[in-house]
């Protein structure tokens, strides 16, 4: 980094990614991001959690079952944040402050504008698509209720995403994490207000998350109008610099369609658990909650791969890429699967904070066990597909994960779960897909390097 960026950067929240030991870096960038995740997570769990004790299965089943359709409808804008992530941290790796600013302006924007597509989007789209899911008639108006309040903070939502996405490019992640621990408060204190004292139901935990992501949108957008230069937001500088978002979607928009399609096979797998009825989406449900918080383990890892590399490969430095897959691939499994078997060997205690019914635990004890045990095989996919957006190439990786994991999903439904009925079969799709996903993926980006270490030799030639 040049001398110029770094003096205008407190010292306290930045990570220089280009020089110097790497796995306490990576360490102290990507566990503040996963913990971040996390709690961005926990509110949607706080929300089954006091449903689930308080309301009932059903209202259980209702707020559960919007998982993959609100990740389906925000996927594509988080992809984009990715690629705003890996631009910043590329024009940091070249020394360019006055892309850097062309860049943080573009992305504002885009964060503005995404957030109030998906608030109407969310508004019109929410019955016809749990419909489309098979969502049970004794559950549908409660879910419906529940998407379209939670859609109508989406503006809120995507603004601390992008303004994430901005100080991740920097090496700030512990920031956003105080934040998400101030609004985690917020939504538990507000959830069991409005459902204990209110007599409110799954509006009322809507409600909270909503309030809980405008705090967490304020304080983000507050810290970066505070900012110094040349990451400082200027309101009335936002505009749209046309080379910036190009490049921004070259990398995000595979990135996030992945990510739709990602959710869009999760959502016909949903259709599929939802004909075993009420009790199996809920303990569905109420398991997919520690796959989300182990992911996220993996996720900030994907996240320390792509600022890194995209800095490192900016100054050109192929050698120390090279030590930033292996310690991302190495500690994203070890962390990962670490909690994998934990949660799995306490399986009847993790869900009993969700429900304590028995038939409802009995279907999240099999999913714990065909899915959750298994889940760090999918570390080999997410860090190598991240370490090659790090180098600018998305669209492979997108691909490759499309065909291994989505499409072999979607067979799966419709060809093996008729065949073979049972909600076991069902949950061994995933860690199948796992496996061929990660093995296409990591030859990718062997060949990859590769060819950027060539090109670079051409260059300095």
């Amino acid at each position: 980094m040049s001398n110029s960026i770094a003096a205008k950067h407190p010292k306290s929240n930045e990570i220089d990614m280009l020089n110097g030991p790497l796995f306490k870096k990576i360490l102290l960038f990507a566990l503040p991001l996963a913990a971040s995740s996390l709690l961005q997570e926990l509110f949607n769990s706080i929300d089954i959690a006091v449903v689930g004790h308080f309301v009932g299965s059903k209202a259980l089943a209702a707020v559960g079952s919007n998982a993959p359709v609100i990740g389906l409808m925000i996927n594509l804008f988080v992809g984009v944040s990715m690629g705003a992530c890996a631009i910043i941290s590329n024009h940091i790796g070249q020394r360019d402050e006055k892309r850097i600013h062309e860049a943080i302006n573009t992305v504002t924007l885009v964060a503005i504008i995404s957030g109030v597509f998906l608030l109407l989007l969310g508004q019109f789209a929410a019955r016809p698509i749990l419909t489309w899911m098979g969502t049970p008639p004794d559950v549908i108006n409660e879910a419906v209720l529940y998407l379209r309040i939670y859609f109508l903070g989406m503006p809120f939502i995507m603004a601390f995403n992008f303004g994430s996405a901005i100080l991740r490019s920097i090496g700030d992640t512990r920031r956003p994490l105080y934040i998400l621990v101030i609004a985690g408060c917020i939504n538990t204190v507000l959830n069991l207000v409005f459902v204990l004292c209110f007599n409110m139901g799954v509006e009322g935990v809507a409600i909270a998350t909503g309030i809980a992501n405008m705090v967490s949108a304020t304080l983000i957008v507050r810290l970066l109008y505070k900012e110094k230069e040349p990451y400082k937001l200027h309101p009335k500088k936002m505009k749209i610099n046309r080379t910036e978002l190009s490049h921004m979607l070259r990398i995000g928009v595979p990135a996030g369609l992945q990510g739709m399609v990602f959710s869009i096979s999760n959502v016909i797998v949903q259709s599929s658990i939802n004909s075993y009825g009420a009790d199996a989406i809920a303990g569905s449900a109420a398991a997919l909650n520690f796959e989300y918080y182990c992911y996220f383990i993996i996720q900030g890892f994907n996240g320390a791969a792509i600022s890194f590399i995209a800095q490192n490969y900016g100054a050109g430095k192929m050698d120390r890429v090279h030590r930033i897959f292996w310690i991302c691939m190495g500690a994203s499994v070890f962390f990962c699967a670490f909690f994998n078997i934990l949660f799995t060997w306490q399986d009847n205690f993790f869900l009993g904070f969700f429900t304590s019914v028995p038939s409802v635990q009995e279907y999240g004890s099999i999913r714990m066990h065909y899915v959750l045990l298994l889940q760090f095989i999918a570390s080999s996919y997410e860090i190598a597909g991240s370490c090659m957006r790090g180098m600018g190439k998305s669209l492979t990786p997108t691909i490759l994960t499309v065909f291994g994991t989505c499409l072999l999903r979607i067979a799966w439904v419709y060809l093996v779960s008729p065949v073979w009925r049972g909600f076991d079969i069902l949950m061994m799709v995933y860690p199948v897909s796992w496996v061929l996903t990660g093995t296409m993926v990591v030859i990718a980006y062997r060949a990859t390097v590769k060819k950027k270490e060539m090109e670079l030799k051409l260059r300095r030639a």
